[in-house]
């Protein structure tokens, strides 16, 4: 194999059907949920000048998301994960309407904003996990790391392109222009979702409980290679993820026009990774790689704070951009390789609280420190304290940091085997044929 095929990446879960489409779907659908992701924050500062109002957003969206995560995970184990995903990407296109209404009346209101963020956050809770359950059944497990980069190129186009549109978009149209946009968007993504084939609940699969969500708890707990993952992430977001402040660093170089570079950039690190990302299969330490890659995520925000120049600022973004890659694209591999398929839901709806409530208190953690210690200080001191918690994490969980997929690739393969031929005892025996 050439060098340039050792990095390439991957294209082979493309020539699946259902995969395609879905794929097609969440792209869309992201590049039109990026413009608003950028708007409403931006819309926020101009209704309330205040950092912190802008960084509760994140506790707002949290509080529902505690909840929902739990229950959409447990559904995405019992019902037709394919449903679930349509029904709530039609739920986020109707409080993308809600957006537009508001955005449209004379004197758009703040609490407007904060209900809908919650509301969709809620739903959220219902799309994601079935979402990413819905992953291991589109492709086998040998292609779950080329599944992985796919995702995340699809992602991080939505992130170059929707932020950099949005910044152009808020500094020259009404407000009303960018969520109709992102309206429109959900018009191709239900097409194809609805097209995609039906993807079936697990065999003997539990129904929703409290008993079930905690068998999926119990389950994570177990698994130090998954708490691993899930506080490495919080860790590493909740000090060192500065997207509320962008508003209010923008301003110190040019304001409106460059807030969508910032996005653009985290983004455009992640991408240089994706699309050279053919060396991951290659790596078994996923733990390692793990760590390693949070504690430049938050060398990268050291430099953003820092920066004097826009573009040592958005020269630290893609190096954490590209170090957050790394860290998704393995913690992805040891979820949707290891995790058994009758608990990928549930599992999923943790996983989504791993890697949604660092950002989310980030957000209000950034906002709450630059009334201390100013904007650039924030994140500064963001950074540090990310590296710093990423080597307690690593002296904190050995096992972790020795993980190799290869053992716990093997694991899900017994587990797997050994819930076959339980439910294969528990089958009736078939009935004689009659001479």
């Amino acid at each position: 194999m050439t060098s340039k095929r050792r990095f390439a990446l991957d294209l082979t879960p493309l020539r699946r059907r259902d995969f395609r489409l879905v794929y097609t779907a969440a792209g869309v659908s992201s590049f039109g949920s990026m413009i608003t992701y950028v708007t409403i924050p931006f819309q926020l500062k101009q209704m309330t000048g205040d950092p912190l109002i802008v960084g509760l957003l994140g506790v707002v969206e949290l509080v529902p998301l505690l909840f929902m995560a739990f229950v959409g995970g447990a559904l995405a184990d019992y019902v037709d994960r394919r449903k679930l995903v349509f029904w709530a990407e039609a739920g986020l296109a109707v409080l993308t309407g809600l957006l537009l209404l508001n955005a449209l009346v004379g004197s758009p209101q703040v609490w407007v904003l904060f209900v809908i963020a919650g509301l969709a956050a809620a739903v959220d809770g219902i799309h994601r996990p079935a979402m990413d359950a819905m992953m291991p059944r589109l492709a086998p497990a040998e292609e779950m790391a080329s599944v992985g980069a796919l995702n995340s190129l699809r992602w991080q186009v939505a992130q170059i392109a929707g932020p950099t549109l949005a910044g152009l978009m808020i500094a020259n149209l009404d407000v009303a222009w960018v969520f109709g946009f992102d309206l429109a968007t959900f018009a191709i993504s239900l097409i194809c979702f609805g097209l995609v084939r039906a993807v079936a609940p697990p065999e003997a699969a539990e129904r929703p409980s409290l008993r079930s969500v905690v068998e999926g708890v119990r389950y994570a707990r177990s698994r130090p290679e998954l708490i691993g993952t899930y506080l490495v992430d919080i860790n590493a977001m909740f000090f060192a993820f500065p997207v509320a402040l962008y508003p209010w660093v923008a301003d110190k170089y040019g304001g409106a026009s460059v807030l969508g570079l910032f996005y653009a950039a985290l983004a455009t690190g992640s991408l240089l990774v994706t699309i050279t990302s053919g060396w991951t299969a290659r790596v078994h330490r996923h733990g390692l790689a793990v760590l390693v890659a949070a504690g430049a995520w938050g060398l990268g925000i050291v430099l953003f704070g820092l920066a004097g120049s826009l573009w040592l600022a958005l020269l630290g973004l893609v190096v954490a951009g590209a170090s957050d890659m790394i860290s998704g694209l393995f913690r992805g591999v040891i979820w949707n390789q290891t995790i058994p398929d009758h608990l990928r839901g549930r599992l999923a709806g943790i996983e989504m609280l791993s890697y949604l409530t660092g950002p989310m208190l980030g957000q209000t953690r950034a906002g709450l420190s630059a009334r201390w210690w100013g904007y650039s200080g924030a994140v500064v001191w963001g950074g540090v304290l990310c590296v710093a918690g990423t080597g307690a994490l690593a002296a904190a969980l050995p096992a972790f940091l020795r993980y190799d997929g290869r053992e716990g690739l093997a694991r899900k393969q017994a587990e797997e085997a050994a819930r076959a031929a339980e439910l294969a005892a528990l089958r009736p025996a078939e009935a004689p044929t009659p001479a």
